[in-house]
């Protein structure tokens, strides 16, 4: 079985000041490698999507086109950092957004485009790649595999999902043993009371690194408690989403 995977980063800008690269080049590396793929997996890593720059109805065909050259899509949106915000000030670009964000900035209503035009191919029969919000899925079902860092317990990520794909992520998923997890989480540095939801293990005191050494060890997901992941926001900012009752993870 592969054990590789080339993830291809296309974006579809086309504004020189924020995307000097034609993206035309990444398209073309993106075909030739899955013309050739025998020993890796081509990841279409459509990124980031930002309003009024890559979002019309053109970009998403081109994406759609492209997914049939990938043995997964991602798509994703924009880490719109301060750093980031005062370069398009400085360049007189449009801002997309009003406020930055530490998590990526991908709204609803983006999002629900996206996975309508995909709806929409699917019912014309139109060919369409399969698509996937976060990368570790769509790295997983490109090799057949369950996803590492546990997204099966966040259950509305997996609603986009090949069925196939989520019954054998299901038949992986477990939720750990308290104790086990405490142990280890005291380890490398977890202070404060440690929790094991259905959804996620809940830590307090841990940088990325720490609580990645977690998540991919239990095949669990594992949050940090005072930066909460919202229902169906899940990983990604607030901006462009209404409160929306569901299993939030503290």
């Amino acid at each position: 079985m592969p054990s590789a995977s080339v993830q291809v980063t296309h974006s579809g800008i086309d504004e020189e000041r924020i995307e000097p690269v034609n993206s035309s080049i990444a398209a073309d590396s993106l075909r030739m490698l899955f013309e050739h793929a025998d020993r890796y997996r081509v990841i279409h890593y459509w990124r980031p999507i930002v309003p009024g720059l890559n979002d019309s109805e053109q970009h998403i065909e081109q994406a759609r086109e492209l997914s049939l050259h990938a043995h997964a899509t991602v798509f994703t949106g924009l880490f719109f950092r301060d750093e980031i915000r005062a370069y398009y000030d400085a360049h007189g670009i449009p801002i997309p957004y009003d406020a930055t964000a530490r998590r990526k900035i991908m709204p609803e209503g983006a999002e629900q485009r996206i996975l309508d035009a995909f709806s929409a191919a699917r019912a014309g029969s139109k060919p369409w790649g399969v698509l996937f919000r976060k990368t570790s899925c769509g790295v997983a079902y490109a090799h057949g595999e369950a996803d590492y860092n546990g997204h099966y317990g966040i259950r509305e990520l997996c609603d986009i999902c090949p069925s196939q794909h989520v019954a054998l992520c299901a038949g992986a998923w477990r939720k750990p043993d308290l104790d086990e997890v405490t142990r280890e989480a005291r380890a490398v540095g977890a202070v404060g009371a440690v929790e094991v939801t259905d959804r996620a293990i809940v830590v307090e005191g841990l940088d990325e690194p720490p609580r990645y050494f977690l998540q991919h060890g239990f095949g669990f997901q594992c949050h940090d408690r005072s930066k909460p992941h919202y229902y169906r926001q899940h990983g990604r900012a607030p901006i462009g989403w209404e409160a929306e009752d569901g299993p939030d993870t503290p």
